[in-house]
């Protein structure tokens, strides 16, 4: 049976199930604001939020309780397992419920999705927020829904497939007061554009039609009661932010002349850019950013000339170096930039070629991604063209192809566990500048071979694995065994506010005791401020670290030398 709180109104459920609680999802609040706006007084939208840590069960439980008489789910690459788990359930609970799907993961294999699928009733392909409108009006006054963008099973059985709707014109206000509400401080999300300029093989947003930039004006005005809502992160989705570089400074300058009064301090903006479109203008523009104010994302994905035009991405590989040389000098921002390992014409030597460019560039934060066949990709759609082997499961990793075997591809996952765990964590920076230099090795040797004798393993602790690192570079790699030891106590107070070191760093000496004590007389911690004081050895002096506000860009807590002192 369906359910309903007064006479003839339908409610609709748009469920969002995030890959993390921390995680917001802004696709259902445009859904809602289109639903509300379409001129249907009876219909009634309830988002509900969910994550994938959480069981089929408990999201059913969450979506039964608004009491729904239809219910919209969005579908991505991290959450389409749970929701196929999901629709069962739903069915169950009330066999007449409409189910329908949406989001990337479903709208470009709409047939498959509702031939094995049987629960699903309807599928949104493309973007939602028109065709979903038109669709609940339909439902709600108990016809069957159709028109563009809307897939169904026609009563003979046959399927109803139509190509992904692109919107011609913009979406409407997703940020209302419920919104507010219920995004509660967690990473918002901001939309100024949709579309993008470029069409790479592996991506799905040239699927989405030619770039379609929102009103200036009117996302600045959201822009600012986003920014005012408590969030402290806020995360621009559009694919190529700078792809119209004019639009993307006058952002940049909009931010920058509001930050500090219309925009509260401590905000942070994320933005997605492609490194080798910036000029020096914009460079210069971005370094005016108070530090922490700005995080950008920076794609590389690869150094290899022939696999960039095999996959059709046009970048300036040289001018991408040098402009993020110069956004790393100013300092200010959290720079993020990536690889993709598996991608066509890419061996395990050019990936390290790649690797190794990469990593020089000493960006905060080196992310290694393996390559993922997507539904409605132009390599999903083009296996003759891009031969490879993928897991038919999500997230559809790819497992070999003609240029790196699958055995490489599983040296690269033991390679990118200790990129993550010792240099992406920030946790052992000064370790890996001192031990990296130290080897003679290059970075991708480096990290392939630390990945190797130090490997992952379920439930290791920080502290066991500071001690794994302690022994391998002191034993393994026959390095000074003191200056590592120190190293590694410089890492931790400074990456840690509990300010306390693993038994595998501690040396008892009662000269501590003394140094502290001076501490305190000459240089007294503010009230309230814990300290931590530790000595090294290998070069006879004390550091210490009183723990107020760690670093905005590298959430690093300053590290202090203390040499005056008398024992």
């Amino acid at each position: 049976m369906c359910y309903a709180f007064i006479m003839n109104e339908y409610c609709v459920a748009l469920c969002a199930i995030n890959s993390k609680y921390i995680h917001s999802a802004l696709a259902p609040w445009y859904l809602a604001a289109s639903l509300d706006a379409c001129g249907a007084d009876n219909i009634r939208t309830q988002v509900v939020e969910g994550t994938i840590n959480e069981s089929a069960a408990t999201v059913l439980q969450r979506i039964l309780a608004v009491k729904p008489q239809a219910v919209c789910i969005g579908c991505y690459i991290w959450n389409i397992t749970l929701v196929k788990e999901l629709l069962p359930l739903l069915k169950a609970a009330d066999s007449g419920l409409p189910i329908i799907l949406g989001g990337p993961e479903v709208s470009y294999n709409a047939a498959q999705i509702l031939k094995e699928n049987p629960q699903v009733d309807y599928i949104i392909s493309g973007e939602g927020e028109q065709p979903l409108a038109l669709l609940i009006k339909d439902l709600s006054a108990g016809r069957q829904g159709r028109g563009e963008g809307v897939c169904y099973r026609r009563k003979d059985g046959t399927l109803n497939i139509s190509p992904p709707y692109i919107a011609a014109n913009e979406p409407p206000d997703p940020y209302t007061q419920k919104y507010f509400a219920a995004l509660n401080g967690r990473i918002a999300y901001f939309e100024a554009s949709r579309g993008c300029p470029f069409s790479c093989a592996f991506c799905l947003s040239g699927r989405c039609g030619s770039v379609r930039r929102f009103d200036f004006s009117l996302c600045c005005e959201r822009l600012l009661r986003l920014a005012n809502s408590g969030t402290k992160t806020i995360k621009f989705v559009d694919r190529t932010f700078n792809a119209d570089l004019k639009c993307a400074k006058a952002y940049w300058r909009f931010i920058l002349n509001s930050y500090g009064k219309e925009i509260p301090a401590g905000v942070c903006f994320h933005f997605e850019i492609a490194g080798d479109l910036l000029d020096d203008e914009a460079i210069n523009l971005l370094a005016q950013a108070p530090k922490g104010a700005f995080q950008l994302e920076i794609g590389m994905q690869s150094f290899n000339e022939a696999t960039l035009a095999a996959v059709a991405r046009r970048t300036n590989s040289k001018k991408l170096q040098k402009n993020i040389a110069a956004l790393l000098d100013a300092a200010n921002m959290h720079i993020h930039i990536d690889l993709i390992a598996g991608l066509p014409k890419e061996s395990f030597a050019d990936f390290a070629a790649s690797f190794n460019i990469g990593y020089k560039l000493k960006a905060n934060l080196l992310q290694l991604g393996f390559l993922k066949i997507l539904h409605g990709s132009p390599m999903g759609e083009n296996p003759d063209k891009y031969p490879c082997r993928y897991s038919q499961q999500p997230p559809y990793e790819v497992l070999s192809t003609p240029a790196i075997s699958a055995d490489e591809l599983r040296e690269l996952h033991i390679l990118e566990d200790a990129l993550e765990r010792f240099y992406n964590s920030g946790r052992f920076r000064r370790t890996a500048d001192y031990c990296l230099k130290q080897s003679g090795l290059e970075p991708f040797d480096f990290y392939l071979q630390l990945g190797r004798a130090v490997p992952a393993a379920v439930g290791t602790s920080l502290d066991d694995y500071t001690a794994a690192l302690l022994a391998y570079f002191s034993n393994a790699l026959a390095m000074d065994k003191a200056v590592v030891r120190d190293l590694l106590v410089c890492d931790r107070l400074a990456s840690n506010r509990a300010g306390f070191l693993p038994a595998c760093l501690q040396v008892p000496d009662p000269r501590l005791r003394k140094i502290k004590k001076q501490l305190q007389e000459l240089y007294p911690p503010r009230q309230g401020i814990k300290r931590a004081v530790a000595f090294l050895y290998s070069a006879n002096e004390a550091v210490f670290v009183d723990y107020s506000e760690p670093d905005p860009v590298t959430g690093q807590f300053t590290l202090q030398s203390f040499k005056d002192f008398s024992l």
